[in-house]
């Protein structure tokens, strides 16, 4: 067996199944409570918001960016081997997102600090929406959840290290990332903004946007409020986001609510990920939404 060979057997051996943590729930549908937590933390990052400000067309598409993040994590867990070609690729393409901060610094997204907390991000971001939200996990699950995307990040080339090797190491590392590296960006600031007036979605007429901003009104304050109360409290304050007890009492009433609907919600709103990727098959087989990295990428799938 050659090099390449064992290379790619190796990276099958990381790839999820349906007995893994992460297929269970990583696709909850109520894991939209936490897309805009998960995008305000990775953000907030120097580096990461830099790229996202120079590279990004987040603000003019943000619906396009949305579908590329929706494709790229749904094909990395239940993808199967795709998740192997998808996070290669995803690898090569971050390896052009590089530049210069106005104070003349240079950034690149490769440097292994940023990347590796994009990983981390999504890892929090699961764990505590299925805290606040859906009630199912427990600490041993967040310990083989954890594991599980580890080996993801390997796939993707996040250097051994780069993550603490084991779930009771994280906690300590996050808030050490908060307190020490995160800040007021731009491109923080951005995301936040545009939870408050989301887009109108492209495949609604023009016409139909005084329709779209009132009755987009109540998903956005909803969403708005779960980014805002789940944010560590120090990050919540550089950024300038005002939290109160009203807030407070209403995102745990929403997140009641929201936990108690879980023995009712059927299967295929629990692990919503396999029906995803069926009916994205298309678009992400004609790259439609999706940048050159993901291409022919999901026809297996």
């Amino acid at each position: 067996m050659g090099s390449a060979d064992m290379a790619d057997e190796w990276a099958r051996e990381l790839v999820l199944g349906p007995d893994s943590v992460s297929w269970q729930y990583a696709s909850d549908i109520r894991g939209f409570f936490g897309a805009g937590y998960a995008l305000v933390l990775q953000t907030a990052h120097p580096t990461v918001g830099a790229g996202v400000r120079d590279h990004s067309n987040y603000k003019a598409e943000p619906w396009q960016r949305l579908f590329r993040t929706l494709d790229y994590v749904n094909l990395t867990i239940y993808g199967g081997d795709d998740a192997v070609e998808v996070t290669r690729k995803l690898r090569e393409m971050h390896k052009r997102i590089k530049g210069a901060n106005p104070d003349g610094s240079r950034y690149h997204a490769l440097e292994p600090e940023a990347y590796a907390w994009v990983q981390a991000t999504l890892v929090r971001a699961i764990v505590d929406v299925n805290r606040w939200f859906i009630g199912t996990m427990t600490e041993q699950d967040h310990a083989r959840l954890y594991q599980e995307w580890l080996g993801l990040a390997r796939l993707l080339g996040i250097r051994q290290g780069d993550l603490p090797a084991d779930w009771e190491g994280f906690d300590a590392y996050f808030d050490e990332m908060v307190s020490r590296r995160l800040e007021r960006t731009t491109s923080a600031v951005d995301v936040v903004d545009s939870l408050a007036r989301p887009a109108r979605p492209p495949v609604l007429p023009r016409w139909t946007e005084p329709l779209w901003r009132v009755a987009s009104w109540p998903a956005s304050y909803v969403l708005r409020l779960a980014t805002t109360g789940l944010l560590p409290p120090l990050l919540r304050q550089r950024l300038g986001l005002r939290w109160g007890p009203v807030r407070q009492v209403q995102l745990r009433a929403i997140a009641a609510v929201s936990r108690s609907l879980t023995p009712l919600l059927p299967r295929a709103l629990r692990i919503n990920g396999p029906q995803y990727l069926r009916a994205r098959r298309a678009h992400i087989a004609r790259d439609e939404f999706a940048p050159e990295s993901y291409r022919r990428v999901g026809r297996r799938t």
